[in-house]
């Protein structure tokens, strides 16, 4: 089959860690033609979904991990399936490459996630969803309405909507003399949304990102726990990654989240649950595979790509 991945420059990438990485490796395993795209490559013309492409092969090598070829210009159409593993911002520019592949899955390329999913499912919005399982949060660009939820709280954690790996989040309290400034920072002075969650002690034991494959969990959570000059535990931020089997109550979360997952066309995602809490449901580019993959022995990605293949297949 002719696979497409749309990434960050894959030069640029940590192949030991990076999960569209692990992907790139199942799909050539597995005999697929890779075509590497990155945003700026994605291109309509007489109302044709278009992109320039370069065939990719790969190796499991840190010091020389890809090759690729001449630049061709193709129809989207041209290929089985998409994944879109752009990491956010998820700004207007990402929001105008959905719609690219909105015509290309119109089209009958198989686009994963689905770009209708990736536009609806804010991965901070989108826990608003399940108030059973998540903590209890703030949602505003007014910077009063989020102070207002801190002094109810006493301690929270403020988050801009459209970031990763930790960037841009503060620890706040009721009585933090920043607190202002914070909100006016995070909310740009009541211009930009942000969310505050009350924080959860129990960050200091792993936030745990739990990956689903077409809504079904796989069985090992990666619990990041945060360095000891850090409340974050994003590995990104220094926070170290340790995989540990799912317990009930994330289990019961998995259950939860994963049939709407499913039914919104959303082949992989990863929640992150903090005491089992909950606090995101990242469906742009949620990593972690290669981490798990070690601890356990497990091959992710070929879980993924037996899903994607049985759509295709169907």
């Amino acid at each position: 089959m002719k696979i497409g991945f749309v990434m960050d420059p894959i030069g640029s990438i940590n192949p030991v860690k990076d999960s569209t990485f692990a992907m790139l490796l199942e799909a050539q395993r597995r005999g697929h033609e890779i075509h590497y795209l990155t945003d700026s490559d994605l291109y309509v013309s007489h109302h044709q979904p278009r992109a320039i492409s370069r065939k990719l092969t790969v190796q499991d090598n840190p010091d020389n991990w890809f090759r690729k070829g001449p630049e061709q210009d193709m129809a989207l159409a041209e290929l089985d399936a998409i994944l879109m593993r752009k990491d956010p911002p998820f700004d207007m520019e990402y929001v105008m490459d959905t719609y690219v592949l909105d015509l290309a899955q119109a089209q009958g390329v198989l686009v994963v996630n689905r770009p209708q999913a990736l536009r609806d499912a804010n991965e901070k919005f989108f826990t608003e969803f399940f108030p059973d399982l998540s903590p209890d949060s703030c949602v505003s660009r007014n910077p009063r309405f989020l102070k207002a939820f801190v002094r109810d709280h006493g301690q929270a954690v403020i988050k801009p909507m459209d970031g990763m790996g930790g960037a841009s989040i503060f620890k706040t309290a009721s009585d933090d003399p920043n607190l202002n400034v914070i909100l006016e920072t995070v909310t740009a002075n009541g211009q930009r949304t942000a969310i505050a969650q009350a924080y959860i002690e129990a960050i200091s034991d792993g936030d745990k990102r739990i990956l689903l494959v077409d809504g079904e969990a796989v069985p090992y959570a990666l619990a990041r726990i945060p360095a000891s000059d850090d409340f974050r535990g994003n590995l990104a931020k220094g926070g170290r990654g340790e995989g540990r089997p799912l317990t009930e109550r994330e289990w019961q979360i998995a259950r939860r989240v994963g049939p709407v997952l499913r039914e919104k066309g959303i082949l992989f995602a990863g929640i992150d649950v903090i005491g089992g809490h909950l606090t995101e449901i990242n469906v742009t580019s949620p990593t972690c595979i290669r981490e798990l993959d070690k601890q356990f022995g497990l091959n992710i990605a070929g879980q993924l790509f037996d899903a994607i293949e049985n759509r295709l297949n169907d």
